[in-house]
């Protein structure tokens, strides 16, 4: 029980599971309101085919306005996962040195350093008006030092330098700017093992007038696109997943950040959860921490993204079998599953890029299955059971 109570989180250090989890409800709020834009019935954008002999072009015609309430929620997010560790620190200092005066307290701040030399500069700013603990040279001051962007490569796609360029935008400036994107795109007679196989596409906007592909004149290409929504980088040309950005950064500040902040240490176990009740008060706030939810609402996002798609996909194939119910009733058994039991279901069928015969009959007798299912839930509710 020890260990499930987060004891190396001390008492002083409890409102930052608070923080963390108001960031994961916010980036669940975006999950939700991307959700109902990328499963409009019409689509998030059209295409159509126009001739540009002696080929024919497939080209976007329509892109669906994306909801302003993205970018408010994306920049909403953002700004409490950099409010966590600014609260962390707060907290740690207060405990070091007692509480700050007005002057000490406005020293008291993360920064996020792409270069020695910048951190180095920081640092002697806080030697005059800082607190003790915030001395060049003190245990806190080497934690922070530990969470610096220069301490990578490329300084510029660390987690802390990523969220600084998107907060210090959205206070600043205007709000983060998302957009449709394709991810990823194939021919259906070349289906690829894997969508991570693919060549990447453009981080790039799709945008009105697009020419997504090109075929000779008569030819007839079926082709799979995977669209999502980007977000940019400000200042930079890259347009990454929003979702992904999102849960990047905030796995980074709340498995690698706030802990090392607080310990000095490598990341102990447990880690914190992503999400605990906010919306009621807790007589025991470490109990209520430890019962919370370790799944993200970007990975939350992604299986019901993932079971609508299958959703959508096993209507037509169950329908396609013998003795198979109707599409609506196929469609009301999958309904009543909840996005955990459909994603199970389709877990069971097997890829064959070699049209293996074990795993087609396989995959035949995993159908079979879920279509009598369907059978018998459609038989259930016509009677009433």
């Amino acid at each position: 029980m020890k260990d499930s109570m987060h004891h190396w989180l001390p008492d002083h250090h409890l409102g930052v599971a608070a923080t963390l989890s108001h960031a994961d409800e916010l980036v669940g709020q975006v999950a939700d309101v991307l959700f109902a834009y990328q499963t409009r019935p019409d689509g998030t954008f059209k295409l159509e085919e126009q001739l540009a002999f002696p080929n024919t072009r497939t080209v976007v015609t329509h892109v669906a306005p994306m909801p302003r309430k993205v970018p408010l929620l994306v920049a909403d997010a953002l700004v409490a996962l950099r409010s966590a560790l600014e609260h962390a620190l707060f907290a740690e200092v207060e405990f070091r040195d007692g509480t700050l005066d007005d002057k000490t307290a406005r020293v008291v701040e993360i920064p996020a350093s792409r270069t020695v030399k910048d951190f180095e500069s920081w640092a002697k700013g806080r030697v005059k008006n800082g607190p003790a603990s915030l001395h060049p040279g003190s245990e806190l001051m080497k934690r922070i030092e530990g969470l610096q962007p220069f301490n990578r490569k490329d300084a510029e796609n660390h987690p802390l330098a990523r969220l600084a360029l998107h907060t210090n935008h959205a206070k600043h400036r205007t709000p983060a700017v998302t957009a449709v994107r394709l991810a990823a795109m194939y021919k259906e007679d070349q289906m690829p093992r894997s969508i991570r196989s693919l060549p990447p596409r453009p981080e790039v906007p799709l945008r009105v007038g697009d020419v997504i592909a090109e075929t000779p004149f008569g030819t007839r290409v079926p082709v799979t696109l995977f669209p999502t929504i980007g977000i940019n980088r400000p200042g930079t040309d890259r347009w990454p997943v929003v979702m992904q950005e999102l849960e990047e950064i905030s796995h980074w500040v709340r498995t690698q950040a706030v802990p090392r902040l607080i310990t000095g240490m490598e990341p102990p176990r447990p880690e914190l959860p992503t999400r605990y009740e906010i919306a009621v008060g807790h007589v025991d706030e470490r109990r209520a921490i430890s019962t919370g939810s370790t799944t993200s609402a970007a990975d939350r996002h992604k299986q019901r993204l993932g079971a609508a798609s299958a959703r959508i996909d096993m209507v037509d194939t169950l329908g396609q079998m013998d003795g198979s119910p109707s599409a609506e009733q196929i469609a009301a058994w999958l309904d009543h599953l909840t996005d955990e039991e459909v994603l199970d279901r389709m877990s069971r069928l097997q890829m064959t890029h070699t049209y293996d015969p074990d795993i087609v009959l396989r995959n035949f007798e995993v159908l079979k299955g879920m279509r009598d299912d369907a059978v018998g839930f459609g038989a259930e509710e016509a009677t009433g059971a």
